[in-house]
């Protein structure tokens, strides 16, 4: 493998077949709820702060495209959005792909308002655009540079952008090169920066057969030590890399990614971290509560990739 999008092809092809569902599905529904411009505002916003390639859709589909139309896309379904609004999709967006758990109760407000029915559009759409820059510029510089395909209209999920949601949630944990404790500090890791409520309450009761406990979770926070071995502190150096330096890797992070983990496992940990920061729209949004009020709850992933809550310890 000699390229980003080979390497994710190659090993994990069910997930490469479900993000670019996502991407497609994100703009064929933006442009059917008339908010294509707003999420085109938002995919700039978010991989700019990143120094990354932002998600464009195909021609014709923005009002601002010369090919769409006088009333926008193909279904004339494209909205310019006034100076106002685009401010309010630049404020979120960035907040979004910068720190999520900074987005205000104002911010959310502001952004329904501007968005309305929407909000759920955009909300998926925006986190397509935030963590496929994100995905391809960390596989790209382990595995080398790639000319990424651009979205295909064709592969748009009929049932909308939340089944394809849907697809990646149910096809990331299929991939099994990683053994479940480092999986789960990786979910763990992303959880935390993201203070996703939910997913910091709960624990995989797969990583605790294998021999995890809450000192093992408690040493996320000095993982760079080595404590946790080589393997889990390379994946985790590169989990960290897609959340915070996903546009400046540092060449240590992919030399200890290439020493301690196969091409396997490094794809899997950039997927991982891709569907688990999925948290983010949760976060955004404010509907991250946990489950449980003390504690924390167990869950594993069943074999058709849904999460099972609120299992016993044996």
């Amino acid at each position: 493998m000699h390229s980003g999008d080979q390497a994710l092809v190659v090993t994990a092809p069910d997930v490469a077949r479900a993000l670019a569902a996502v991407e497609a599905s994100s703009w064929a529904e933006a442009a059917e709820a008339g908010c294509a411009d707003l999420l085109a505002v938002a995919a700039r916003t978010a991989a700019e702060t990143h120094g990354l390639t932002a998600l464009a859709p195909w021609a014709g589909l923005l009002s601002s495209d010369p090919d769409g139309g006088p009333d926008g896309g193909p279904d004339g379904g494209g909205i310019r959005g006034t100076d106002a609004q685009r401010a309010v999709v630049v404020t979120f967006a960035t907040a979004f792909a910068t720190d999520v758990a900074s987005v205000t109760p104002e911010q959310r407000t502001e952004l329904s308002a501007v968005v309305g029915p929407a909000t759920g559009t955009l909300a998926a759409g925006l986190w397509a655009a935030d963590l496929l820059p994100r995905l391809r510029a960390v596989l790209d510089a382990l595995f080398g540079p790639s000319r990424w395909p651009a979205p295909d209209p064709d592969a748009a999920d009929p049932a909308g952008v939340w089944s394809a949601v849907d697809g990646v949630i149910r096809t990331v944990p299929a991939l099994d090169a990683l053994d479940p404790v480092t999986s789960e500090l990786v979910r763990l890791r992303v959880a935390r920066a993201h203070n996703c409520r939910l997913c910091r309450s709960l624990r995989n009761r797969q990583a605790l057969r294998a021999g995890a406990d809450e000192a093992t979770f408690d040493a996320l926070d000095r993982y760079h030590d080595g404590s946790l071995g080589p393997v889990a502190t390379a994946a985790l150096g590169l989990c960290d890399a897609v959340l915070w330096t996903p546009g400046r890797i540092e060449p240590a992070v992919v030399e200890a990614a290439r020493a301690h983990l196969s091409a396997d496992q490094q794809v899997e940990v950039v997927c991982d971290v891709a569907r688990n920061a999925l948290n983010k729209v949760a976060v955004a949004l404010g509907a991250d509560a946990p489950h449980v009020t003390e504690g924390v709850e167990l869950y594993e992933i069943a074999p058709d990739g849904s999460l099972v809550y609120g299992l016993a310890p044996d």
